[in-house]
């Protein structure tokens, strides 16, 4: 008898692919704006840079940084669950960024104080190096938080390990001996929980004596994935108490809108008066993580205030007026829009977002460069016909990717629900090639199968490679493309078609993405997937006339 190579036809998957969306084209825009910009050289901030000089307001490369990271933790844990691959390095190059001096230098100045709401305390503050050592949560929340939210999303504890986080500072023309703060995840998360405890739990302060609550709720943040990793209570503590301290001040103003902030000294609070979109949005998106009842209960009317209906269902905010102090126009990057965007994405609110996104499509320059998808920088407020178009490097490089790529909940899920560690034992896409965009990843429990639907990229350089984990001692699997089985095989050996290039180590197969349209595999250990992959073998072969068939050795 002679052997030979079939085409495989089409077998009924175990699994229907159908539950299990896809990006569509616009995300994968952002995701690959977001790697592209982690991929710049350090200290090359091109398309990062605000309006505001030393990075001091809020559109600063610290806050651009984090949203980004936030918003591929949040698209990893909901979106795609089974590609650490494609999310892993890219969080990893972000977090190596915001250790960056550029990121955390504008402290040595603010620190002294000497602004509108602590002039009166420059005389006793001096400069401070140590970025994270005293006040200035709106830079060490963050780190906090990413460091953590790093290990809770990839069980990787890199940045557990002693000095893993630590700020460095030395230049040959100035400033003396080596700047060096070590710490890591653990020791820094310590340091900010005793903060807040010195402060009665009040928060701890962005610029000295300012409390802001929008800055201490990804603190909160970072205590939760605190605790998910060690057992612990601490958010628990922390967002009790802090619900018992500000009882005497008010999250809320009398026009039902977010406090900005308190006086350290005077306890005196801060109120929203001119209604300005970014503080109530920027708030009750973090907030929503631990606080949902309160939050949702308000967002309705808050919402409201600030939008603006506009014709074919787009919306827009309402920004207010910019403020004169000491004689200067305060202009900064204040990301009303974006902020907006991302709260309606965690409210679950689909009017409001996509009438968001379609203004923004519509008005704010989306364009698309080396594959990504960005909305680039534009200082011009209003257009001549008074539709508004200012649009700061946060909003386009990080919020509006952070809304479109969010879901309904998303960081409540994130702090609520986490995965348990059967997750990290089950089959995915530990590593993705540059040039590969994965547009699904899910593993089927029930089923036992890995679907994932992956593109090569041609405008990337790569060798295309995937490299799925967590395969051993599952017994005999089945790898279907499109429909048709191509591959399967054991520990032991691999066959296939030859359609699609397989290489079997260890624990892995490592799968080489076909060139051409997207294709969805879907990699099963399902029972019946190969009881009637082996009939159809056993009709095929006898309607070859006996002639035996084999697969293609790879």
């Amino acid at each position: 008898m002679t052997d030979h190579v079939v085409p495989v036809t089409t077998v009924q998957l175990p699994v229907d692919i159908g539950r299990f969306p896809l990006l569509d084209p616009l995300q994968l825009g952002h995701l690959r704006h977001i790697d592209n910009l982690s991929r710049q050289p350090p200290n090359d901030w091109s398309l990062m840079s605000g309006r505001a000089v030393n990075q001091e307001d809020f559109g600063g490369y610290r806050f651009q940084l984090a949203y980004m990271a936030y918003a591929l933790g949040l698209t990893y844990f909901h979106r795609l669950p089974a590609a650490p691959g494609v999310f892993r390095p890219t969080f990893q190059r972000l977090m190596e960024k915001m250790l960056h001096p550029a990121v955390w230098m504008y402290w040595r100045n603010v620190s002294r104080g000497g602004a509108i709401f602590n002039a009166h305390l420059s005389d006793q503050l001096s400069e401070q190096w140590n970025p994270v050592e005293r006040d200035n949560i709106m830079y060490s929340a963050y780190v906090q938080s990413m460091a953590l939210m790093y290990d809770v999303l990839f069980d990787d504890h890199r940045y557990a390990e002693p000095g893993a986080l630590t700020f460095r500072y030395w230049s040959f023309f100035w400033g003396g001996d080596e700047k060096r703060f070590a710490y890591d995840q653990y020791s820094l998360n310590q340091h900010l929980y005793w903060k807040m405890v010195e402060s009665g739990y009040l928060g701890i302060a962005c610029e000295p004596n300012c409390i802001f609550q929008i800055c201490n709720q990804p603190a909160i943040l970072g205590f939760r994935m605190h605790d998910i990793l060690t057992g612990g209570s601490t958010a628990e503590e922390i967002t009790r108490s802090y619900e018992q301290a500000w009882q005497q001040f008010g999250r809320l103003g009398e026009n039902g809108h977010y406090t900005m902030m308190l006086s350290a000294d005077t306890k005196i609070p801060w109120r929203n008066e001119s209604v300005a979109p970014w503080i109530d949005a920027w708030c009750g998106a973090l907030m929503n993580c631990w606080n949902r009842d309160f939050v949702r209960q308000h967002y309705g009317h808050q919402m409201k205030d600030l939008l603006i209906e506009e014709p074919q269902g787009m919306r827009s905010v309402k920004v207010p007026a910019l403020r004169e102090i000491n004689g200067h126009l305060v202009d900064n990057d204040s990301c009303d829009f974006g902020w907006a965007a991302v709260w309606a994405s965690e409210m679950g609110d689909t009017a409001t977002l996509e009438g968001l996104l379609r203004y923004a499509d519509h008005f704010m320059n989306p364009t698309w460069t080396n594959g990504g998808l960005y909305y680039p920088r534009n200082d011009q407020r209003y257009d001549a016909d008074g539709h508004l178009t200012v649009m700061e490097p946060l909003t386009g490089n990080a919020l509006l990717a952070y809304a479109r790529l969010n879901v309904v909940d998303g960081l409540w899920g994130l702090y609520n629900h986490p995965w348990d560690r059967i997750h990290f034992g089950q089959p995915a896409l530990t590593e993705v090639a540059a040039n590969v965009e994965v547009s699904r990843a899910w593993f089927d429990g029930d089923t036992r199968s890995l679907i994932f639907t992956v593109q090569r990229d041609g405008s990337r350089r790569g060798d295309a490679a995937i490299v799925i984990g967590n395969i051993g001692k599952r017994g005999w699997w089945t790898l279907f493309c499109d429909g048709r089985v191509v591959a399967s095989g054991d520990e032991q050996r691999v066959s296939g078609d030859g359609s699609v290039m397989i290489t079997p180590s260890d624990d892995m197969l490592q799968l080489i993405c076909p060139e051409g349209e997207a294709r969805t595999f879907v990699l099963s250990w399902d029972r019946a997937a190969r009881e009637r992959l082996r009939l159809w073998r056993i009709i095929s072969s006898r309607c070859l006339g006996g002639r035996r068939l084999v697969g293609r050795f790879t």
